[in-house]
């Protein structure tokens, strides 16, 4: 293409850069990510950015509210174990199943194997003894976490909707079996924005082996702007995907990229609907700019003391993962961010708490690797004065059966009629244990818990009323705790 001299091609700025190579630039795949702090208050998206209609003045979404009711949580940690660990062989003592181990009994059951009518018992694997002031018996599969019962309320009669982990896993995170609903830590987003426009809002940490099934949709925004949903980090290695710019620009370049990019938004102000999307685009490569800063500091396990990295198990090879996902974890509440999710178990099989053949072999792997970093966070959490304002969750999408799934092993099949999770923090009472399965385990039978009672509880401790907390969306008031509503489990809430 000829050029007359001093002419540039269209769509170039400074004779050098095309708009489209501009934008690639600077968002070095950074527009892939789930932007929870997607809008900039520095005064230019401000003054500038306005909604679809051309004319309502833009409000950041996440900018900080206040919730309606007293607040007893400011932060929650979700530690979702994931693939459903057997709730009779860690926090729920049965100990007249040690003497039925290998014997065939009459109890219905429901998982991936479908309906049954009995089955051979498979007793508890492991020793149980009590701990605490409270006297809670746990299986020896959690000595560390034991010492931390005085601080926990266990949940022992939860049920769910589906036994199937798919479905199990978007009921427990979103409040539904179905797909495209928000997830808890976009709620709570929403509800509540970020204390920190520098970080994400909302953060998920998956296992090494991989992300659990459903994937994505498990932390989701659904029907939400996508400024609510959460963000991968990685505690080791490259800690977001695509942050850093892909082509190497160092921080002056991608500023000069950015102020260039502002000064061509500012030449077409007159079509300010149409550059809504534009003015969105440049907050999100702000926000890119502001972590590439904010986050190697975050991250920078180096400047914690000796002591913390043995309470977390960081110097020991078996626990240094989860360890340094928990230390994260508390170091993202310290930053302000509002909801993090960490999973225990990826991928498929025995990569996660799914132990459907060896029982021991399954479970020993997957709490040796969490019980130190865990009861770690708790104590941690406590000396520095954050746990009695952050919540945490503890459990997976069910349980297990009382009963072997097959004719020879110690495999446990899904049981979504009765399990155990723990709460802990965030005004919950420490040191009690609420509801109870039957004697085998196989169902709750005194004060059953569905999963949403457990978010009603999220949500009442943060200071929202669960059945008044909506979006608007497709003509209804829509609600994590759907529209028939759920009541907080109040026994918990000191």
């Amino acid at each position: 293409m000829y050029l007359a001299p001093n002419r540039h091609p269209r769509n170039t700025f400074c004779g050098r850069l095309a708009r489209r190579e501009l934008l690639h630039q600077v968002g070095g795949g950074f527009t892939s990510l789930a932007l929870s702090g997607l809008m900039s208050t520095d005064g230019f998206l401000r003054s500038q950015a306005v909604a679809a209609d051309g004319a309502t003045p833009w409000q950041n979404p996440l900018a900080v509210k206040s919730p309606p009711l007293p607040a007893k949580a400011k932060n929650v940690i979700f530690l979702f174990m994931y693939g459903g660990p057997s709730h009779v062989d860690t926090f729920d003592y049965k100990p007249e199943m040690y003497d039925l181990d290998g014997k065939t009994v009459k109890i219905k059951t429901f998982g991936r194997g479908g309906r049954k009518d009995g089955g051979r018992v498979v007793g508890p694997k492991w020793k149980f003894k009590q701990y605490g002031e409270c006297g809670k018996w746990v299986s020896d599969l959690f000595p560390h976490l034991g010492g931390q019962v005085d601080k926990i309320a266990f949940l022992h009669s939860m049920i769910a909707d589906s036994p199937i982990h798919g479905s199990a896993m978007l009921m427990m995170n979103s409040g539904s079996v179905l797909s495209g609903r928000p997830s808890l830590g976009s709620w709570v987003n929403y509800g509540l924005g970020t204390e920190n426009e520098n970080l994400p809002g909302y953060v998920v940490m998956l296992d090494p082996t991989g992300g659990p099934i459903s994937g994505a949709k498990n932390w989701t925004s659904g029907y939400m702007p996508a400024s609510y949903q959460g963000v991968v980090f990685n505690a080791t290695g490259t800690t977001i995907l695509d942050l850093k710019n892909h082509r190497g620009a160092s921080r002056q370049e991608q500023r000069l990229l950015i102020d260039r990019l502002r000064s061509f938004n500012d030449r077409h102000l007159e079509n300010r609907q149409d550059n809504t999307a534009l003015s969105a685009r440049i907050a999100s490569y702000e926000l890119a700019f502001r972590m590439q800063s904010s986050v190697p500091e975050t991250v920078a396990f180096e400047n914690e003391p000796e002591h913390i990295h043995q309470l977390y198990g960081l110097n020991q090879k078996r626990t240094a993962d989860f360890g340094r996902k928990c230390l994260l974890a508390r170091r993202l509440v310290e930053r302000g961010v509002r909801f993090i999710q960490i999973y225990s178990g990826g991928n498929h099989n025995d990569a996660n708490w799914d132990a459907h053949g060896d029982l021991v072999k399954n479970h020993n792997y997957h709490a040796g690797n969490t019980d130190l970093p865990i009861a770690g966070l708790l104590a941690d959490l406590e000396q520095r004065g954050l746990l009695d304002e952050t919540l945490i969750i503890w459990g997976g999408e069910f349980g297990r059966q009382p009963t072997a799934e097959y004719a020879k092993g110690t495999g446990r099949d899904h049981n979504s009629f009765g399990f155990t999770m723990w709460l802990a923090g965030g005004g919950i009472k420490g040191g009690m244990s609420l509801g109870t399965t039957d004697e085998l385990g196989s169902a709750a039978v005194e004060e059953p818990l569905h999963v949403k009672r457990l978010h009603a509880t999220v949500l009442r401790q943060l200071g929202f009323d669960p059945n008044a907390l909506s979006y608007f969306y497709r003509g209804l008031d829509q609600r994590l705790v759907g529209p028939e509503g759920a009541e907080p489990i109040h026994q918990l809430i000191s």
